[in-house]
């Protein structure tokens, strides 16, 4: 009879329970890609109602993804404290609350406050999933369960999208937040259901009760129970100092920049698409059809590299991914003839730019041990979605300024480069 039960989840196969659970985090996931990506969808029908100009609306684009940086950064450091499931739970109940009361502003600062509510309980819920999903899973296939759970972003972004676009023929903007309020309501009781609490956590927080629930959890999946939790050599390095040490802090500096930078370009696609269709003469539904496209080509290169992730280093196809994703957003910005071509290239861009995000967050998952792990993604995510905010900020004011698509698209293209350099800098080391 094992008394390690963090090994035996390591080194046996992966059950039905496990892989229900990391099917949770890609759903949880697919949830924050349709509640991150719903301004973007309501985005034409704002500006048109409210006159606001690009710079203004480049704000209101990037509000939530400054929430989800503080979240990231506050909540990823609890989730390490209290457990990753009731961090999610409780992300979920912002979330919702923050989708429902964006449906109500009347005013761009009312917006402000509500999208940046709703990115806190976001980036909160991206760092606890992405350590759930780590855990979960057993060491042969961790990098492809925490590529599959960030594939579950772009997923979302496509039904959700899908479902945006059929409600503006009918409704205006608001019933986009409605949408996602109510869904993201609906997925509490699941979650509750489905996803009990890292065995991983347990063994090294112990809370009150660990022993108990590590082998309700081990029953789930069918292995046996353990008489008493594993002796523990050393108390666990828990707070965002432990990240410093001289042993983590390279790791540390150069993911947190890698992220900062690449998701500054992920995030000008994402956010910009939907206006700069709108602006070539297309309706906002048919819009919302391109960014849909170019979900559907991030989907397909998430899946791709967590595939590809068995077999080459996850850090070379990264970097690969992300230098070739700067060059399809350079050629994304020379403009495109019609619909098709316009979501042939998306689709093109979204493959690229979205692999080398889901890799990044494999890179964390290796990078950061257990103890610190939803910390160290916190602060990764949390430092690093200032990148995300300032990418469609820069490029509002970029077009404000009269700088054309093309100029856009290339200095939006260098974040890409910069984190593909500060990866090739990095030297991974396995992490439990």
């Amino acid at each position: 009879m094992s008394q390690d039960p963090k090994a035996l989840i390591e080194q046996s196969p992966m059950t039905p329970m496990q892989i229900v659970a990391v099917a949770m985090c890609v759903f949880l996931n697919a949830l924050d890609g349709f509640d991150v990506l719903s301004i973007s969808f309501a985005s034409p029908g704002i500006a048109e109602e409210w006159g606001i100009d690009r710079a203004a609306l480049g704000v209101v684009l990037a509000m939530e993804l400054v929430g989800m940086a503080v979240g990231a950064f506050v909540i990823g450091n609890i989730a390490d404290v209290v457990g990753r499931r009731p961090v999610i739970l409780a992300a979920l109940v912002i979330m919702s609350g923050g989708m429902f009361a964006a449906s109500t502003a009347e005013t761009i600062n009312t917006l402000l406050i509500f999208r940046f509510i709703t990115g806190f309980g976001i980036g909160g819920m991206l760092a606890a999933t992405n350590a759930m999903a780590a855990e979960y899973a057993n060491l042969k296939h961790r990098s492809l369960a925490v590529t599959v759970m960030a594939a579950g972003f772009p997923v979302g972004i496509i039904l959700g999208g899908t479902v945006a676009s059929l409600l503006l023929i009918q409704f205006d903007w608001r019933s986009i937040f409605i949408f996602g309020g109510i869904v993201t309501g609906l997925v509490i009781p699941i979650t509750m259901m489905l996803l009990p609490e890292s065995i991983d956590f347990l063994v090294q927080r112990r809370p009150k009760g660990a022993l108990k629930k590590i082998n309700a959890t081990l029953a789930r999946m069918k292995h046996a129970a353990i008489e008493a939790l594993p002796e523990r050599k050393e108390k666990p390095k828990v707070g965002l100092r432990h990240l410093f040490t001289p042993a983590m802090a390279q790791t540390t500096i150069l993911l947190t920049a890698a992220y900062f930078a690449h998701i500054m370009t992920y995030y000008f696609i994402l956010k910009w698409i939907p206006k700069i269709v709108v602006d070539m003469g297309f309706a906002a539904p048919l819009a919302g059809g391109v960014l849909v496209w170019a979900n559907v080509g991030g989907a397909t290169g998430a899946v791709l590299l967590g595939l590809l992730t068995q077999r080459w280093s996850v850090r070379s196809l990264v970097v690969g991914t992300m230098l070739i994703g700067a060059v399809a957003v350079v050629v994304f910005g020379r403009g495109q003839v019609d619909l098709v071509e316009l979501s042939i290239v998306a689709a093109c861009v979204g493959f690229f730019t979205n692999a080398g995000v889901v890799g990044l967050y494999a890179m964390f998952a290796q990078g950061f041990p257990t103890e610190m792990r939803a910390s160290g993604t916190g602060f990764a995510i949390g430092i690093g979605r200032g990148g995300a905010a300032l990418g469609p900020i820069i490029a509002g004011f970029l077009f404000n300024s009269g700088a054309s698509l093309q100029v856009v698209a290339i200095v939006m293209a260098a974040g890409s480069v910069i984190g593909a350099f500060a990866l090739l800098r990095l030297r991974l080391k396995k992490s439990g």
